[in-house]
């Protein structure tokens, strides 16, 4: 089993740590440099990481290898419902949080009262108050694939310098507690030159 990706990216990180102490191959691109583009292409058209390549099997996007790896490999750790709209909702932040950040290294003003920065915004702003809410009631409390993929966000961001996670209590001790977690120290972004 392969995992194709980028150790920079919080999508391909939340997988490296669902698949912890499992045997899996990461390839690790920069997929914003030429060689990084290219290899890419050989693996997806979409041009988006993560991919998995299991034996002839291949999946595109986080969300549908966690499915495949959970119908495959790991049935012993299926999500609920309400797991399912928690992930929705920290994908929905880290989608925002990518938006903006490309649009600053695209060189737009992020700042200036733009419909979609504005739109991203608000976006965070609403999810990052429902999984504060979520967080301090407990529903985030095991060490699963709902809680790696918000320790994930929640680290990108502190790590990328888009949110001061000291306003939301919750959300900074739960980040903080995890910071030891298996496996979160080998893919710490940090270790990488971006």
């Amino acid at each position: 089993m392969k995992l194709v990706g980028s150790s920079m990216s919080p999508y391909v990180r939340r997988l490296r740590l669902f698949l912890e102490g499992k045997s899996f191959e990461f390839i690790n691109l920069n997929i914003y440099s030429p060689e990084g583009r290219e290899a890419l292409a050989r693996y997806t058209p979409a041009m988006k990481i993560p991919v998995l390549m299991d034996g002839e099997q291949t999946i595109y996007d986080s969300r549908a290898i966690h499915r495949y790896l959970v119908s495959t490999h790991f049935p012993e750790t299926p999500m609920s419902w309400h797991q399912e709209n928690l992930l929705s909702l920290i994908d929905a932040a880290n989608d925002s949080y990518v938006i903006l950040l490309l649009s600053k290294r695209s060189g737009i003003d992020t700042d200036a009262d733009m419909l979609i920065a504005n739109l991203q915004k608000e976006r965070i702003e609403r999810t990052l108050q429902l999984l504060e809410k979520s967080v301090a009631s407990g529903e985030l409390a095991d060490w699963n694939y709902p809680a790696m993929c918000l320790f994930c966000l929640l680290d990108w961001i502190s790590f990328r310098e888009l949110e001061d996670l000291s306003r939301y209590t919750a959300l900074n001790t739960f980040h903080q507690q995890h910071l030891t977690s298996p496996g979160v120290s080998d893919s710490d972004p940090r270790l990488v030159d971006a």
